[in-house]
């Protein structure tokens, strides 16, 4: 009942985003010494955010220009590459897993504050 809630939705969002970036953090940290490996990343929260809830959605094929679902672009970082073609930087992979870290906190603080609040209201808190 409760998870149709835009607030709720929107933190398990971040959530699941964080967690998806940590992965990928910890992915491309293991793969750092890989000879041709491109690092991967995730597009910032607020994009996908604004790209998944626009309140517009296709709903056939010709619809909207022709896009019905969009997945999530995954990122490949081809901005410094090492000898062997490896794009691993292990300073920025760690900035990224201590910001998905933060942004996962985040969440879960936005979801027990509004959980908090509803409680509140609801005369349980």
């Amino acid at each position: 009942m409760f998870q149709n809630l835009d607030v709720f939705r929107t933190a398990m969002a971040m959530a699941r985003h964080a967690g998806t970036q940590q992965a990928y953090s910890a992915q491309n940290i293991a793969n750092a010494d890989t000879p041709g490996y491109r690092a991967r990343a995730l597009p910032e929260f607020q994009d996908t955010l604004r790209d998944s809830m626009m309140g517009q959605r296709a709903t056939r094929e010709k619809h909207l220009n022709g896009s019905i679902g969009r997945d999530v672009d995954i990122r490949e970082r081809r901005d410094m590459l090492d000898p062997n073609g490896n794009s691993v930087s292990l300073e920025e992979e760690m900035v990224n897993a201590a910001g998905a870290k933060r942004q996962h906190d985040r969440a879960l603080a936005i979801y027990r504050s509004n959980l908090s609040i509803l409680r509140a209201s609801l005369g349980r808190g």
